[in-house]
């Protein structure tokens, strides 16, 4: 089998061959994530406009009533991600019911001051609403409701759980703060924090867990070697959940990371999967040219090899230190502008603010490469320079783009959606996509500039550009829970630096790797971020 280059493409039997592999990961997943639904029924309701969904292992039985369980998520949270606690209760005899809060997920509702004090009102009747509908099921123990709840979800259980007595039991996983919670109540309470989160988390569980250790049950337990969000996935998060319920039974070994593992396997698939399609759309580009006819390996009508500074002639890039200079300077200016900007009141908590700060950062590439060619080695192409031949080539590279940004939008919305968090956009959301996907393409573009065609480059300005962010939160330009998005904004980005690196070894146009990278990234902020 051959080697992969960083200039060639794969030749057809590594292609066949990574085709293979995609289509048995894609198997594998799809079978994981079908089984992690084994014994276990869902029911969508949507009662008061909040959608919600009740789990539970196995029909109704006539006369037995089941503890029943309501789950609510954080900011930037939804349902399908607290699934998993949900599949954990049901399989120990409890009914569970998830919900999405107003502006998450599939509510299509706005949250108002979404990730501040001022949306507790609107999360507080969510919650009524979704309690008031579990305590009506027949088979449901009015007086055996538990509320279990994640960070912005953990602050409002609590807080319902303090003002109605009739709650049995509330779990907080990840209490933000414990300021609002008066000794002793709520009386029965577990605390779950993960070990590697912020600080601030572990001390609002310590002071949660004191002030009612005299008047109630109250336990905090830490959850070692976990942070923010993989807290809801670790097994002893579960347990903990499970053995918390009044009166459940069984004993089934909760299955947290069933769906991540299918998730992961769809990603794996979707991955490799490029390469194969790239070969089937695109043409392979030119690695020379015969004393008479085109460039060898490319066809007549496949645009021309100068479509690729790196490839055509122009001068190696080097020097890595101008380029990290203008990534840092419009990383940097795009920070400090983009909370003043108009995106930053599009009604899209965080997502407007990073997508101004894309927005800007891609500027400011564009205009490096246009005005200082010379510090990057790149030569501009002469005036003149074909970059395609013939409609033939327009109409191929049409349909690539539109299968590849296709492609790249299933990539990335099927497995998260179906093993993660919803990625399916409602409401507002249609309209605010491609907003963000069009400040996520100028951002790749002007990457796709100034790397050249190099992969190195283009990784220098995508960690130049994270680090930017994660800093522009850590001094207060940018919303305090940007720093939470981050690890997901960088994968999604390291994603994209990969599929750029072999749709460059086609003789594709330049932006071509940007336009299916503006999908990649764009889908998820516009998707699963709330709305404000």
């Amino acid at each position: 089998m051959s080697a992969l280059s960083p200039h060639r493409p794969p030749r057809t039997r590594t292609a066949v061959l990574l085709a293979v592999l995609a289509a048995v990961a894609a198997g594998l997943g799809t079978l994981v994530l079908v089984r992690a639904d084994a014994g276990l029924t869902a029911r969508q309701v949507t009662v008061g406009g909040v959608p919600m969904t009740e789990v539970r292992a196995g029909p109704p039985t006539p006369g037995v009533r089941r503890p029943g369980v309501v789950i609510a998520h954080g900011f930037a949270g939804s349902a399908q991600l607290m699934r998993p606690i949900a599949d954990t209760v049901a399989r120990r005899g409890a009914v569970a019911l998830l919900f999405d809060f107003a502006g998450h997920g599939a509510n299509p509702a706005r949250l108002p001051g979404a990730g501040s004090n001022t949306s507790a009102a609107t999360l507080d009747a969510d919650l009524d609403a979704a309690v008031g509908y579990l305590r009506s099921r027949p088979d449901v123990d009015a007086d055996g409701i538990v509320l279990v709840g994640h960070s912005m979800g953990a602050g409002a259980v609590t807080r319902y759980a303090t003002g109605h007595p009739e709650i049995a039991r509330t779990v907080a996983i990840s209490l933000p703060e414990a300021g609002e919670l008066p000794p002793g109540r709520p009386t029965e309470l577990l605390l779950i924090v993960g070990g590697a989160e912020f600080p601030a988390f572990r001390r609002a569980a310590d002071d949660a867990a004191r002030r009612g250790a005299s008047t109630g049950r109250r336990s905090a337990v830490v959850v070692p070697g976990v942070e923010h969000i993989s807290v809801l996935f670790a097994a002893r998060t579960h347990r903990e959940i499970a053995d918390w319920l009044p009166g459940g039974e069984g004993t089934a070994r909760p299955r947290p990371i069933a769906r991540l593992a299918g998730a992961a396997l769809l990603v794996f698939a979707f991955g490799i999967g490029v390469v194969p399609l790239a070969a089937l759309l695109l043409p392979r580009r030119a690695t020379g040219r015969g004393p008479t006819g085109p460039p060898s390996g490319r066809e007549p009508d496949a645009p021309a090899p100068t479509d690729s500074p790196a490839l055509s002639g122009d001068r190696v890039p080097f020097g890595g230190l101008p380029l990290f200079g203008l990534a840092v300077l419009a990383a940097g200016v795009g920070a400090a502008v983009a909370a003043v900007l108009p995106t930053a009141r599009l009604p899209l908590a965080v997502g407007g603010y990073v997508a101004g700060f894309l927005l800007v950062t891609g500027v400011l590439l564009v205009a490096g490469q246009r005005w200082l060619p010379g510090w990057f080695g790149v030569s501009q192409p002469p005036p003149g320079t074909p970059v395609s031949a013939g409609r033939r080539a327009t109409a191929r590279t049409a349909v690539a783009t539109l299968a590849l940004t296709g492609y790249a939008v299933l990539a990335v919305a099927l497995p998260i959606h179906l093993g993660l968090t919803s990625a399916l956009p409602v409401g507002a959301r249609w309209w605010l996509l491609p907003l963000v996907a069009g400040a996520c393409l100028l951002f790749l573009l002007g990457v796709e500039l100034v790397a050249a065609g190099r992969t190195g480059r283009h990784l220098l300005v995508v960690a130049v550009t994270v680090v930017v962010l994660t800093a522009s939160t850590l001094v207060g330009l940018a919303p305090g829970f940007v720093v939470l998005v981050v690890p997901l904004f960088a994968l999604l980005l390291g994603w994209q630096a990969a599929w750029a690196t072999v749709l460059r070894r086609y003789a594709g146009p330049r932006w071509l790797p940007a336009v299916s990278g503006a999908a990649l990234v764009g889908w998820p902020i516009a998707t699963t971020l709330p709305l404000s």
